[in-house]
Parts: structure tokens; C-alpha cells; sequence
């Protein structure tokens, strides 16, 4: 038996209403004051906050003046709880030391009995897909969306063992600490993973730059062909479906390199006798031309995906370049900043023409350089990326036994 199944073993948990077991409660909510980037007091909103912490990136700044006067009868203190009530509604956290002095707007403040309920115990069970569930039936949906200060206070909260107020914090704070292990572990994975990404990046750019003496270059309307499906074949020949098994492939699909077919239209029911060139077939390179501009994606099935509008098709028709070798040399910031802003139109939704796209210049190293480049950036590219066997399946995992283990630690019965 564990440690936690001795603490639970015999124990009733009450429910009880949020308003019982907190010290202070008041809405943060002041006249808009008056900003000034040159000043030092940080100003908040409800977007700031999010999965128990306050990100001050993309705030505001307030003078020390009108920080005093508007926080002099409202104070935020260190512990204390933030719930965001309006627009971006029912995230939470808590205060830490480090976080002061700020103020904001748009959120509720609850100041917990800590001689009751542990402040770790109550945000992990509050920031829960079943409390954010609770919180999207009870909010009000006029305007941007809010909820009520009694929609928070009404809240029960289980309360293992109230009765025996020591006895019932030491089981919270075993909760709190088998919980604590897994969102560690996952924000040790989180920290890897960007020290990889930004490993990756700098060795991408070592490894697919080139002096114009170095290697042969040539322009891509000289090795390949480039070409987009043409308005009048999408409004004569396309049909969208919801269902079926031929997608059209839009710039929404073609995402960090791979396709993303978490949102796609299938075209079953067109012309495809019409459609013969925009028809994709493997190691075809898809390029997105209008609005997010640069993101490439290699199709690796035959006979399933076929152009749809604002993505550019390149085939290569040259065996000197490997099309993996140049998805990466798209990928690359050299490129991006090189050849894509060379020629990006200025009207108003930037875009590239398929004639400027086929004069960008591509270094063709030997055919053996090319297979080394990629081998290195292959075992980069999974590591960072893989949902299948990275860190981001690994940080995935995590993310789910942290879950399962929430709902099993805070799912306490409740009573009829």
C-alpha cells in the first residue's frame, strides 16, 4: 500500500463551496490607467495568465504612482490566486514573489485559507479539462465572454478529511507532490527540447551554407518545374467535400516541413481528367506562395493528394538534388532571408509570383554531400519533431500520465 492509499484509506471527503475556505476575494478590475512603455510596473490581463503561471510577455507598463493608487485597497500579494473572467476565461494562477509588483485587469482574486486547503492542491485540481468543461457551460457568452465572481465563489472543492485540518493538508500535500513529479518531468522534456530545436537550427544553418564559389548554383526553374493550381480549374473542375479519400492540399496543410492532415477537404467528386497537373505524386515539394510564405512539406504517397490554391507545387526534374536535401535548404534562414525576401510582393497579402519562385538559386553540392547533410538533419529533424519517437512524443506521454493520475488523485466521489 502507498503512502497516499495509507493518508486516503478510511477518509471521507467533503465538498465544499470556494467562498468557505478562502480568506479574501475581490474583483481586479481598475479604470483603465494610463501606459507608458518607459515605465517599469508591469500591467496584466486575463491573457496573461495560463496553466498556473502569469506570462509577461506582450503587457503593458504602468506608472509606480498609479500602480499605488490602484492597488492600495486591492493589494496583489505572494500565494495569492488569479482567475481569468473575461475573454480568456477560467485559466488560474498563482502569485509567486518573483511575479511582484503588477497589476492588471479582467480577473478575479481569491486569497485561500492555507490553514484549509493547500494553494497547489486547489490549482491542480482547478486547472483541469473538467473544471474548464464546468466553466464553458456557466460562462456568459455576450460580448467577448465573461463569467460571474459567484460562478467562482459556488465552485465545490473536495476537502479530504476536513475534520482533521493537519491530517487533511498532509494529504494534499502528497497529492500535490506525486502530481509535481510529472509536470517537472515534463517541463525538464519542454526545457531539452528547446535546447535541441535551437541545436538543430545552428547546425542547419552551418550546414547549408554556401560560398558562391564552394559549389555549383543553379535557379530552380533550371532543375525543376514550379507551377500552382489556376483559379478558373479550382472554380471549374474542384469540389470540397468534408469526406472521402483524395485531399487537396491548402497552406494550412503544409506545416514545420511535414503535411498536417488534422484539417483537409476531399475533392472525390472533381474533375481529375482536368486536373492532371496538379496532381502530386512522392518526393513532389509543396510551397506555400500567399500569406505564410516558405512552409514546405515532400508528399510520400502516391494517388491521394492533389494541389488546392495558394500552394505551389516543385518537382524536380533534375537527379543532381535530392528532394529531401532541398527541403531542408527551404527551411533554412539563409534562405528565407536571402531568396524570399528578394522577391516577396508588397501588396496586401504578401505573395510570390511562380516566376520569381523559379529564379531562386540553389547550391547543388555533390550527391554525397547532399545524403550526409540530410543523414545529420534526419536524426535532428526526428528528435525535435517526431510524435512518433522524439521528445515530442516523449513530453506527450507525459502530458498524459500526468492526466490520468490528476484524475485519478482528485476524482473524490461526490455525493448524490
Amino acid at each position: 500500500m502507498s503512502e497516499l492509499d495509507k493518508l486516503l484509506e478510511g477518509v471521507e471527503v467533503e465538498w465544499i463551496y470556494l467562498e468557505k475556505i478562502i480568506q479574501d476575494k475581490f474583483w481586479i478590475m481598475p479604470s483603465t490607467p494610463k501606459f507608458n512603455e518607459k515605465e517599469l510596473i508591469p500591467y496584466i490581463t486575463s491573457k496573461n495568465i495560463k496553466n498556473g503561471h502569469i506570462n509577461f510577455d506582450k503587457i503593458k507598463f504602468i506608472s509606480h504612482n498609479d500602480f499605488m493608487k490602484i492597488s492600495k485597497n486591492r493589494p496583489i500579494l505572494a500565494g495569492d490566486i488569479l482567475i481569468s473572467m473575461i475573454g480568456t476565461i477560467g485559466e488560474v494562477a498563482k502569485v509567486k514573489v518573483s511575479d511582484l509588483n503588477f497589476y492588471g485587469q479582467n480577473m478575479y482574486l481569491i486569497r485561500l485559507d492555507n490553514k484549509i486547503i493547500n494553494s497547489d492542491f486547489f490549482l491542480h485540481f482547478f486547472d483541469s479539462p473538467i473544471m474548464k468543461s464546468h466553466f464553458s457551460s456557466v460562462k456568459n457568452n455576450s460580448g467577448q465572454g465573461y463569467l460571474k465572481s459567484k460562478d467562482i465563489e459556488k465552485l465545490e472543492i473536495p476537502i479530504p478529511c476536513p475534520d482533521n485540518p493537519e491530517k487533511s493538508l498532509k494529504i494534499q500535500k502528497e497529492i500535490v507532490r506525486i502530481l509535481d513529479t510529472f509536470t517537472e518531468l515534463t517541463t525538464e522534456l519542454t526545457t531539452e527540447l528547446t535546447a535541441r530545436k535551437k541545436q538543430y537550427s545552428y547546425y542547419r544553418e552551418q550546414l547549408l551554407t554556401f560560398d558562391e564559389s564552394e559549389v555549383e548554383w543553379k535557379t530552380l526553374g533550371e532543375i525543376g518545374e514550379v507551377t500552382k493550381l489556376a483559379g478558373y480549374e479550382f472554380t471549374k473542375h474542384v469540389k470540397y467535400a468534408d469526406t472521402g479519400n483524395i485531399i487537396a492540399l491548402r497552406a494550412l496543410n503544409v506545416k514545420n516541413g511535414y503535411l498536417n492532415l488534422s484539417q483537409v477537404k476531399f475533392i472525390d467528386g472533381s474533375e481529375f481528367n482536368k486536373l492532371s497537373r496538379s496532381k502530386l505524386y512522392i518526393d513532389d515539394m509543396l510551397f506555400t506562395y500567399v500569406g505564410t510564405i516558405g512552409e514546405v512539406a515532400l508528399i510520400t504517397e502516391n494517388d491521394k493528394y492533389y494541389l488546392a490554391p495558394n500552394v505551389a507545387r516543385i518537382r524536380l526534374t533534375n537527379n543532381s538534388i535530392l528532394p529531401s536535401f532541398m527541403k531542408y535548404y527551404f527551411q533554412s534562414y539563409g534562405f528565407e532571408k536571402k531568396q524570399i525576401n528578394r522577391y516577396l510582393s508588397a501588396s496586401s497579402m504578401k505573395n510570390l509570383t511562380m516566376t520569381n519562385i523559379r529564379k531562386f538559386k540553389i547550391p547543388i553540392p555533390s550527391l554525397a554531400e547532399q545524403e550526409r547533410i540530410v543523414t545529420i538533419l534526419d536524426k535532428f529533424d526526428t528528435l525535435t519533431t517526431s510524435i512518433s519517437e522524439g521528445l515530442p512524443k516523449e513530453i506527450d506521454l507525459r502530458k498524459k500520465q500526468y492526466e490520468y493520475y490528476r484524475e485519478m488523485l482528485l476524482t473524490f466521489p461526490k455525493p448524490e
